[in-house]
């Protein structure tokens, strides 16, 4: 060996900048537990959310729900039918003067403070685009008074860095005036927030620009499919061009510890039974289509969503459940086989028996919690 110890010090100072980078840059997994949805409920009409889960059981029941894991569902539905509320005060609550928006943070903030709560939530504000930044500060101010438990901000329509920089300085502010912490996500709903006005990709620098306060990136089907000029009747989650930007958006968020939620339907499970029918099929669909492609995450607009919503999810991590945990299982003995897997597929194989276990599909994944996790977070 020609190598000395003076060698390998003078490489490790040369490279000691880019362990930095990395080690800030790509902290990895956060381990923990992530939503399989996310509920987005106008604001003037959050008081009906903790009617959803009896709403989407009266679904299955008038409509002959006949997906898979039906009585998984029905149990999951009674006991924790929402996982993740976003109350909205942006598009889905619209343009209002500021007593009737003002009047409307007081009342969500008490209604999610009288009883019982999903297990993650928090608020959409409106964008920091010069027409609504003002409403946007207000609201999230006025929601911090009313609300003294931890929750998430939505910053939508996030259209560069510049945006994103100035959440980070809002939350410092916020955080020394209430003693909290405070962490957001970006909704990616236009163009410019994939490629800018000078070529480069954007979303890398806007995961950088929140200097380690965002938490999730949220994918904007109509917004952003709209924007490009896409008709109405091609506007689709699975759309080409939605596909491209959520590439984009997996791209920047590898290995970061920001979170991937893909967009929602709008095509409502309601109406006559074929209605609903045709509804269910297309939402489970694209629920899987969504799972497939490594979004654990998803918007549900409506009670009759969740169904579907979790048959989907639970026949993604059931049916894959025994070929994952033998994997695991040679892999971890260092059996042959005639899979290769390595220490990526490994924790890969880890993940997806944790997010099993961490969403109700499975109570057996094969191995302890601790050792899926520590796989994970290596």
């Amino acid at each position: 060996m020609r190598l000395t110890e003076a060698d390998y010090a003078a490489l490790d100072y040369r490279l000691a900048k880019h362990d930095a980078y990395l080690e800030s840059h790509y902290p990895g997994d956060p381990g923990g537990r992530q939503p399989v949805h996310t509920a987005y409920i106008p604001a003037d009409k959050i008081s009906g959310f903790r009617s959803w889960g009896v709403r989407a059981l009266a679904a299955m029941e008038e409509y002959g729900f006949d997906f898979p894991h039906a009585p998984l569902v029905r149990a999951k539905l009674a006991r924790e039918p929402i996982e993740d509320l976003r109350v909205d005060f942006e598009d889905g609550y619209g343009v209002r003067d500021d007593d009737a928006e003002d009047a409307a943070v007081r009342e969500a903030a008490a209604v999610l403070l009288d009883g019982e709560r999903p297990p993650f939530l928090g608020i959409r504000i409106k964008s920091f685009e010069a027409a609504t930044r003002r409403r946007a500060l207000r609201t999230l101010d006025l929601f911090l008074t009313h609300y003294p438990l931890p929750f998430v901000v939505t910053l939508p329509k996030v259209s560069g860095p510049d945006q994103v920089s100035a959440m980070v300085v809002l939350c410092s502010r916020l955080e020394r005036a209430y003693e909290r912490s405070l962490r957001f996500e970006i909704q990616i709903e236009l163009p410019a927030a994939i490629v800018g006005a000078n070529g480069r990709a954007v979303v890398a620098r806007l995961i950088t620009a929140a200097a380690g306060r965002c938490v999730g990136l949220h994918f904007g089907t109509y917004d952003y499919t709209s924007a490009l000029g896409i008709a109405a009747a091609h506007q689709s989650l699975e759309h080409p061009a939605a596909d491209y930007a959520k590439s984009v958006m997996q791209a920047a968020a590898a290995q970061t510890g920001v979170r991937l939620s893909d967009g929602s339907t709008n095509v409502l499970p309601v109406g006559s039974a074929s209605e609903v029918a045709s509804a269910w099929q297309l939402h489970h669909r694209l629920v899987t289509r969504s799972l497939a492609r490594g979004f654990y995450q998803g918007w549900d607009l409506h009670p009759a969503h969740l169904p579907t919503r979790y048959s989907a999810t639970y026949e993604f991590f059931v049916s894959g459940r025994d070929v994952a945990v033998e994997r695991l299982k040679r892999y971890l003995s260092r059996q042959e086989s005639g899979i290769a897997d390595e220490p990526a597929t490994a924790r890969a194989l880890a993940g997806y028996l944790l997010r099993g276990l961490d969403c109700g599909a499975l109570d057996d994944a094969g191995f302890p919690r601790e050792t899926l996790l520590a796989l994970v977070v290596g």
